[in-house]
């Protein structure tokens, strides 16, 4: 690859998003600069995924200019924490330079110049270290861009090991940088994109102490908000922010700016802000308040009936209750989960059998104080469907409604194998056929699984679709995804699929249809 293309940007915002989305809870756990709060790998994650959505937004044949400049502007507007702040202006400086050329040496030391200068007072050992060193470090490379992007994640990863010696809190807590984490993922997966290949899963190194957060004493507020204002306003509005607090990162141009800094009081922050132009989208956070939360805070339970769908669970933040297939878990279990969840739950049954069982776990939960809702996630795609919507950060309402909101547009089947005979919506079914179900329904009746999923699959993308996700299960024979991947190459080009290896037992393959 010589140049990044428009789909090449977009493929690496999506795969970083999503990479980032799977480490979210193991970054979360090295927080602990500028304050332990908990968050920098959900803000990364959420600030990657505005760029993401934003780029695939567009029309196919836009050219490499808008991408960059769209993708810089989703990161821009959907930027959170001090964290998330920085790598959005590391993305508006990859895209000043690469919206013009391939030269990705010079847009990675223009990144780590734009990343410092957002930040009233840089830290050595954070993300503005790891995004210098990676930069630097190949400045001299001689190479076509896939060595360059090599060599940049490498000397990130490196830059990141090296973060406890540079900042004194993270060594006292035995973690690397958060932020610095975050970056390094995001600088492997453009590597990856740009090569060709996939790591799938990304190391974050795990803390060597357990972290204390931050006592309530001088906590403060996170307040953060756009700002519409030109650049003389803006300088001004720097440094009376600085003189308020600290953590202070203003980042944009061309008249729109992202506004973060830790204060003691909100209000003079915010109405510095109105005096300098427009501010928007203002979101004002208790520190100590989210904090003390911790695990006791916002938290999603899912039901899993095999140990790789458990798995994908877990790396998305839920805790999980396993179920052998066609059983339902026990009460204790159930509400043991909630309880372990946090105070404000959202629970995902993912089988019409298993609601129930989730419903009365709630009542007691709620007993004792905890708010519950359990969602009608009726199949384990549309419980993956709802997981990825989640946003700890919103309102507990409306995360709720915007989970049951996805889980509600995945369309579900699945397929199995008849164990007896018996009269279905698609005809008598005997021992051994083979049973493709749309929505709780038999609507196929075949003699191979991978006949029948072909078959399944055609029938809920009739109705319209863009997504089809895969769950391969235990009876799976060999080269089933491999051939619905062929047979929707030639059928559906326009469809995206994903794979997931749920190991389930009783059902070959779970589908989803978004």
């Amino acid at each position: 690859m010589k140049i990044l293309e428009p789909p090449a940007v977009r493929r690496w915002a999506r795969r970083a998003a999503d990479a980032l989305g799977q480490a979210r809870t193991e970054i979360d756990a090295l927080n602990v600069f500028p304050v332990a709060d908990g968050d920098t790998g959900t803000n990364l994650h959420l600030t990657m995924l505005s760029a993401a959505e934003a780029v695939e937004s567009l029309p196919d044949d836009v050219d490499v200019a808008v991408v960059w400049q769209t993708l810089s502007y989703g990161a821009l507007v959907g930027a959170r924490g001090n964290s998330g702040v920085i790598v959005s202006q590391a993305l508006r400086g990859l895209a000043e330079v690469l919206k013009d050329g391939p030269d990705l040496r010079a847009g990675l030391l223009r990144a780590a110049v734009l990343a410092r200068e957002a930040v009233a007072r840089p830290v050595e050992g954070t993300v503005l270290s790891v995004l210098e060193s990676a930069a630097r470090a190949v400045q001299d490379v001689e190479g076509d861009l896939r060595e360059v992007a090599r060599q940049a994640a490498g000397e990130a990863r490196a830059a990141l090991r090296r973060t406890p010696g540079q900042l004194e809190v993270l060594a006292r807590s035995g973690v690397v940088d958060a932020g610095g984490a975050g970056a390094a993922i995001v600088l492997e997966t453009l590597a990856e994109v740009i090569s060709g290949s996939s790591a799938g899963h990304y190391d974050v190194p795990a803390p060597t102490s357990r972290v204390s957060p931050m006592t309530e004493v001088g906590a403060g507020y996170e307040v953060m908000y756009l700002l519409e204002a030109d650049d003389g306003a803006v300088a001004w509005l720097r440094g009376e922010l600085d003189a308020m607090g600290d953590s202070l990162v203003v980042v944009g141009g061309d008249g729109l700016w992202n506004v973060h800094v830790h204060v003691p009081e909100a209000g003079p922050a915010v109405e510095a802000g109105i005096r300098a132009g427009r501010p928007h989208r203002i979101r004002i956070t208790y520190l100590a308040e989210r904090v003390h939360r911790g695990s006791a805070g916002r938290g999603v339970v899912a039901v899993a009936a095999g140990d790789g769908i458990a798995a994908l669970f877990e790396e998305c933040g839920a805790v999980v209750v396993r179920r052998a297939p066609g059983t339902r878990p026990a009460l204790p279990a159930m509400l043991a989960a909630i309880r372990e969840a946090g105070s404000e739950v959202a629970v995902l049954p993912n089988d019409d059998g298993v609601r129930a069982v989730a419903a009365a776990a709630a009542e007691i939960a709620r007993e004792d104080g905890v708010t519950v809702s359990v969602l009608p996630t009726k199949a384990t795609v549309q419980g993956l469907a709802a997981l990825a919507v989640h946003d700890p950060l919103r309102r507990f309402d409306d995360d709720v409604v915007a989970m049951t909101d996805a889980a509600g547009h995945t369309r579900y089947g699945h397929v199995t194998v008849a164990d007896r005979e018996a009269f279905t919506s698609a005809g008598v079914c005997r021992p051994g056929d083979v049973l493709g179900l749309i929505d709780g329904d038999v609507a196929v009746i075949g003699g191979s699984v991978a006949g029948v999923s072909a078959v399944v699959v055609d029938r809920m993308l009739a109705g319209g679709g863009e997504l089809v996700t895969l769950v391969t299960g235990a009876p799976a024979p060999a080269g089933l995804a491999g051939g619905l991947e062929e047979h929707l190459r030639r059928t559906r080009p326009d469809v995206d699929l994903v794979v997931y290896d749920g190991e389930q037992g009783g059902y070959p393959l779970l589908i989803g249809v978004e």
